[in-house]
């Protein structure tokens, strides 16, 4: 008997493995359908200087709002945007594990920008898409070359998409972008300021099936494999997805830095980084000290997905 699993729509910058297995058949081949819940009501939100902190938006407006409304049982997202999701979530949704995409995201300057190195960003305000990855991404690379307090951020965008054009039209005079985004803005010839990867987890709800979620795991680890022994064959992923947008219909696989795809296959979330991470957080007023690190994970859901492949953390 076919298990369904309904999942919040991603991209391949955050999912390759799941939208491989999908279209592969993977998931099929474990008993398991994955439906694509869509419709987040983050294509609405706008560049606007005038939101300075993501306190004045909610963390549940973009990922995690399907599942809010119970109509995903499953999302996956950057793993410091689901520590605060999971404080703020209104129907107990926790995360269950590590995701299987490495994102890649960087922070660009528009053509002819007199910013060349991270340090000349302080006091300039950079457009974050609030409580997704690279909000938090660019926090942590400018920490190493700018005091906090001349860490100046407003509201942009959530997809990248939105961000890119936005600092193109002159809404911005710096942002962050992932793939296929970055590869663009190279060949605009925007200045690549910093760049990182970071993980993502994945969040459910107590609704989701075990054996589904056990099947799913098995199936993102053989795309995982696939993708790794020919990563040159899915780059076009990242074209097809945002094929509407012209100046990504333009590229081509050539185009394309393979050393920005990486996957693995999934894995529990470490303690000492679970920790380490919380700690950051609340530093920046993030998450709050009274949500318990305990209640970020719901451990047995976690360890039931990996003893499904026979892997543990190491730590």
């Amino acid at each position: 008997m076919t298990k369904t699993i309904t999942f919040e729509n991603v991209y391949p910058f955050q999912d390759l493995p799941v939208l491989v297995a999908h279209h592969e058949g993977l998931f099929k081949d474990e008993g398991v359908d994955v439906e694509f819940i869509g419709g987040s009501g983050s294509a609405s939100i706008k560049t606007d200087r005038n939101i300075t902190s993501p306190d004045q938006v909610s963390s549940l407006i973009g990922h995690g709002s399907r599942s809010e409304t119970k109509k995903a049982v499953m999302y996956n997202a950057c793993e410091w945007g689901n520590y605060r999701r999971t404080q703020d979530t209104g129907v107990g949704a926790k995360q269950i594990g590590r995701r299987a995409s490495i994102a890649y995201g960087a922070i660009i300057v528009p053509p002819g920008s007199s910013i060349v190195t991270p340090q000349q960003l302080a006091d300039v305000t950079i457009g974050l898409p609030y409580y997704n990855g690279t909000h938090y991404l660019a926090i942590q690379m400018l920490e190493g070359f700018v005091p906090r307090d001349m860490i100046k951020t407003c509201q942009a965008p959530t997809g990248a998409r939105g961000r890119y054009h936005s600092l193109m039209n002159g809404e911005l005079d710096a942002t962050t972008v992932v793939e296929p985004y970055i590869t663009v803005a190279e060949k605009a010839g925007c200045g690549i300021i910093a760049e990182s990867c970071y993980h993502g987890t994945e969040v459910a709800s107590d609704e989701l099936d075990m054996e589904a979620y056990a099947g799913f795991k098995r199936a993102v680890r053989k795309a995982v494999e696939r993708i790794n022994a020919n990563k040159r064959e899915y780059v076009h992923y990242f074209i097809d997805y945002h094929k509407d947008d012209p100046v990504v219909a333009a590229l081509t696989v050539d185009d394309f830095n393979l050393s920005r795809i990486q996957v693995i296959e999934p894995q529990t979330i470490p303690e000492s980084e679970l920790q380490r991470t919380y700690d950051w957080m609340i530093s920046w007023d993030m998450i709050s000290s009274n949500f318990g690190l305990e209640n970020l994970v719901d451990e047995n859901v976690q360890r039931g997905g990996v003893e499904a492949l026979g892997v543990l953390s190491d730590d």
